[in-house]
């Protein structure tokens, strides 16, 4: 008797089911999830894009005194940092002050946080300048700074706006935390390396060459240090002292800390204001005849916008700036979202991405004609603004009103601020933007291969620039990605029981663990393997095409090294074998077939699926593929169980392939649910399947039906469909299935041999 007729007629016997049309989930089912009320996702949609609403109608004088506080604090240091970066993307200052004005009024009507404060950063102020850098040299005296910068902001705004506008904020996290800690680490070293030369006067060389070449030249130009040096290290060396004396003083006296707090929040408008004096009393009357002043100063800074307007857009300009446009509005999005959800989760709110995104694409569109340069999220003013009490994103009116007093009242003083105490600020600021050792270090405890991203990142950027290190960082996470979803962990399972004693009970349960020593479970444990002729497999991955073939070759290469091969290929002439398989040797034959003999005959193969949440065309034709190579070497067919399939859309995508539908050789009864009741007048036919099967060879259905009928009195409910008898609720109960039908499935098989 053939296999398939043993398998027939074994079928036969067992059965316990009528023949049923397998339900599936449909197509219509998926899609009536999204129109039982079309009107319905248009009107969130409209209202998600202004947040407010849903905070303004409860503001109340409790908030408005912690925005005013934390409004001012922020204002106090925007200003003198709006400046200072605005000198980093080599602007006139008042550029500064122009993103810095609309970055926190515009931002805090489309917000979602109330930490995050909007302005130019440091790191986006250092790719602005590397872009005009670029556009001058390729296009020499065609377009002027601020021009560039401004068209750049318009631009990359709206390219920002449209990923908000079609809810594809998820892009950003395929960029895992230790690549942007990576970028920024070494993004805050070569924007400080750069700043040393104006901190100590040093001039003669390109502060915007790669970060090696300018730590090379400063050390260099040491001896060429100018009189600036006396503003820029005593601001700096002020800086630190201030921030470490307020640290220890709120330590020592903790019912002072808000005082000292404040204190360190105010020490950037300080030592600008003691800076700017002094330069001031010692270069008024040291002016030389060429008109140059001893010190290197701010000078004129214009009042009021005087740069409002349409922003000109020239495409030929826009095509200069293609090749920059990535770099720009990667760094925009990804160092605000980052920022954004890390003060979410410090404060206990959750932010909407794309919302985030949508305001930072306005922000910067609308900027452009006020005459900003791109501005996004700045991690130093979004802590401070944090730490001072803020309760909305209104605190950033309070802040776009003390740099509008800043602009019409007090431009006149800046004139005098030493460029060498901007530089100061900018280093003492982006100083906390590296990362600190025991951050790195633990990179490497939870991921070593990330740790070697983080260290890509910084060194690309150092020895490269900037845009070469986000493109690193990007570049291998995602690699990196597609390596572990290509090369999923999978394991063979075996079993240990797990004893529970106490003195009002002894229960014990199985749990399935690797056969193989996997450095998680006690090594001194005994695993207990399947019974013989079962193999269970877990999958640690979606089943994807990536990774198909991958779990194919696992299972069929186990079964050829662990189970009986179902035809003796002794007796089969070397002319008749396929080519690729050699059969047993000539002088070893009867060797051969005796280990052959002694390994077992494979019945089941139980896959688990717990933690496959998808699987696709080519998975299920792979899964197809290796069915049919295990069949042809144990020459008989065999059962496929799952267990624990999360989705509807997996079950489904498994029965279009064949696999769980059909006769199983398990006696094992149904799992069923309690107080489930039917529908439809449908009853249940989930009985003991040893009493079904002589009623169903007798033809007796009505019997069947009446003693279901009874049993369950119309309360129970199979868990998993009676109709997919090889879909399991839980591992345990698919292994159980698949070893109850060893003993009959060895009933029939020396029969199956012998003809």
């Amino acid at each position: 008797m053939s296999a398939t007729a043993t398998a027939k007629r074994l079928g036969k016997r067992i059965i316990g089911y009528p023949e049923q049309k397998v339900p599936v989930i449909s197509t219509k089912d998926w899609l009536g999830r999204f129109v039982r009320n079309p009107k319905q996702p248009i009107i969130d949609y409209l209202l998600s894009l202004f947040p407010l609403i849903t905070w303004l109608p409860r503001y109340n004088l409790g908030w408005l005194s912690g925005d005013v506080i934390a409004g001012l604090t922020v204002g106090m240091v925007v200003v003198p940092q709006g400046m200072s970066y605005a000198q980093l993307a080599t602007l006139p200052p008042e550029y500064g002050l122009y993103s810095s004005f609309v970055g926190v009024l515009i931002y805090c009507f489309f917000a979602t946080s109330k930490d995050v404060s909007i302005g130019p950063v440091a790191v986006m102020s250092l790719t602005v300048s590397q872009v005009i850098k670029h556009v001058e040299a390729a296009h020499p005296g065609q377009w002027e700074g601020p021009e560039i910068a401004t068209t750049l902001a318009l631009i990359c705004g709206f390219i920002v706006l449209a990923v908000g506008l079609l809810r594809l904020g998820w892009l950003v996290e395929f960029i895992p935390a230790p690549a942007v800690s990576g970028f920024m680490t070494g993004s805050a070293i070569s924007i400080a390396a750069g700043q040393v030369p104006g901190l100590m006067g040093i001039t003669g060389f390109d502060t915007r060459a790669a970060t090696y070449k300018v730590i090379i030249n400063t050390l260099k130009g040491l001896p060429r240090t100018k009189l600036d040096a006396a503003w820029g290290l005593t601001g700096l060396v002020a800086l630190y002292g201030i921030r470490i004396l307020c640290d220890h003083a709120g330590r020592r006296f903790p019912h002072r800390a808000r005082l000292f707090f404040f204190i360190s929040v105010l020490r950037n408008a300080f030592v600008i204001l003691v800076l700017t004096l002094s330069a001031w009393l010692y270069t008024r009357h040291r002016r030389s005849a060429s008109g140059k002043y001893p010190i290197k100063i701010l000078q004129t800074v214009p009042a009021g916008f005087k740069h409002v307007g349409q922003p000109s857009i020239d495409s030929d300009l826009i095509s200069a700036l293609g090749p920059n446009l990535p770099v720009a509005t990667i760094i925009l999005l990804l160092e605000h979202i980052a920022i954004s959800k890390s003060f979410g989760r410090l404060n206990g709110y959750k932010i909407n991405p794309n919302q985030e995104l949508i305001a930072i694409g306005v922000t910067n569109t609308i900027g452009s004609c006020f005459g900003a340069y791109p501005a996004t999220g700045s991690f130093s003013r979004s802590a401070l603004k944090s730490k001072s009490g803020v309760r909305t994103p209104a605190a950033g009116i309070i802040t776009a009103v003390v740099v509008i007093v800043a602009l019409y009242g007090l431009t006149p003083a800046f004139f005098w601020i030493p460029t060498a105490g901007l530089s100061a600020v900018i280093i003492h600021a982006v100083a906390d933007l590296v990362a600190s050792p025991t951050q790195v270090y633990s990179y490497w405890r939870v991921s070593p291969l990330e740790f070697i991203i983080w260290a890509a990142a910084v060194l690309v950027t150092i020895f490269s620039s900037i845009e070469n290190g986000i493109y690193t960082s990007i570049a291998s996470s995602i690699a990196l990605l597609l390596i572990r979803i290509a090369h999923p962990r999978g394991a063979f399972l075996g079993k240990v029981t797990l004893r529970e004693e106490s003195e009002d009970n002894k229960a014990s349960r199985d749990v399935f663990v690797p056969l193989k020593r996997d450095g998680v479970t006690n090594p001194h444990l005994k695993i207990m393997p399947p019974s013989p002729g079962v193999i269970v497999y877990r999958f640690e991955e979606s089943y994807l095409y990536p990774n198909s073939s991958l779990v194919n070759s696992a299972l069929v290469d186990y079964v050829r090294e662990n189970m009986r091969r179902g035809k003796d290929m002794s007796n089969v002439k070397a002319s008749d074998r396929p080519w690729n398989d050699a059969g047993p040797s000539r002088h070893g034959a009867a060797a051969d077939k005796s280990a052959n003999e002694k390994l077992p005959i494979l019945h089941a193969i139980v896959l688990d699926f717990s933690l496959v949440s998808h699987i696709d065309t080519t998975a299920v034709q792979a899964l197809i593929d290796a069915r049919t190579e295990i069949e042809k070497w144990t020459d008989h067919p065999v059962e496929f169980h799952f267990a624990t399939i999360l989705s509807p859309w997996i079950r489904r995508a498994l029965t279009a392939g064949g696999f769980g539908t059909g006769v199983s050789a398990s006696r094992i009864p149904r799992d069923l649910a309690a107080v489930v009741p039917y529908r439809d007048g449908r009853e249940s036919f989930d009985v003991d399947s040893s009493n079904l099967s002589e009623d169903i060879e007798n033809g007796d259905i009505k019997k069947i039906r009446s003693r279901t009928s009874s049993r369950n009195g119309g309360e129970f409910e199979p868990i998993v469909p009676s109709d997919t008898p090889f879909f399991h609720i839980d591992l345990q109960a698919a292994v159980c299935a698949a070893e109850s039908g060893l003993r009959r499935f060895s009933e029939v098989t020396p029969s199956t041999e012998s003809n």
